[in-house]
């Protein structure tokens, strides 16, 4: 399958930016990130989104292993590369796609292939959007305990982290804020906190990364709210996209 990639005929500014690449979060397919891939192509950072399916997700649930994610990751940086003639990315990875972004970077055997990505030589900055870097729920931790057990934090201090969250809605135990609430316990624990809707502010930082906060952005693209691909929250965080002349 080839990756979605987009880009424009008259990019809106001369930015020369490093070929970047986008992996999607948890169940989610390329196609709602391709109007943040084609606003960045056209801002000089050519943009290609991991072509995932919905479906492609279906052999990791219940815990398991995450290596068709982190394989199809693994092709797309390859053509990308190939395509460009560019040493590196930067790489965007939203919700799940940003610490299963943090064992492609890796050099550990993981899975049962025992395989090991090492793609931090072929990346300049992994900026996370709304990633839940620790959960405490039994699944889930299965793969992130491998993440902070190997590679906890910035671990890799030649590639920038980046990580932003949002803070939208403060989870509660009343309607409208019983999905936050329930998701935020499930994280960190602690169901009031503050967060995107789905991840909350504690769980989205990392220590040693640059760490962002935006006010009213929500999780993930809905009609009528902002989300962190939104124009006005990507044209914040944008400016962390290394360039060539970087």
């Amino acid at each position: 399958m080839d990756p979605v990639s987009t880009s424009s005929a008259q990019p809106a500014t001369t930015v020369q930016g490093l070929p970047t690449v986008i992996l999607p979060g948890y169940l989610a397919g390329a196609a709602p990130y391709q109007p943040l891939a084609q606003w960045l192509s056209d801002r000089g950072f050519l943009t290609t989104v991991v072509p995932l399916q919905r479906s492609d997700w279906f052999p990791t649930l219940g815990g398991r292993p995450v290596t068709p994610i982190l394989e199809a990751l693994e092709a797309t940086v390859a053509q990308v590369l190939a395509a460009t003639g560019a040493a590196k990315i930067n790489l965007i990875g939203h919700s799940a796609g940003g610490w299963i972004s943090r064992i492609w970077l890796g050099d550990r055997p993981y899975g049962p292939t025992q395989q090991a990505w090492q793609g931090r030589d072929r990346t300049a900055v992994l900026i996370c959007l709304g990633t839940p870097h620790r959960s405490q729920e039994r699944w889930t931790r299965r793969n992130i305990d491998f993440v902070n057990e190997h590679y906890p934090d910035a671990f890799f201090k030649d590639v920038r982290y980046v990580c932003v969250a949002g803070k939208a809605v403060q989870g509660a135990r009343r309607w409208g804020q019983w999905v936050a609430y329930n998701s935020y316990s499930l994280t960190i624990g602690q169901g009031d906190s503050w967060g995107d809707g789905i991840t909350p502010i504690a769980a989205a930082h990392l220590e040693g990364a640059l760490n962002l906060t935006y006010e009213a952005v929500y999780h993930s693209p809905r009609p009528n709210r902002l989300w962190y691909g939104s124009p006005e929250i990507a044209e914040q965080w944008r400016s962390h996209l290394v360039t060539t002349a970087a």
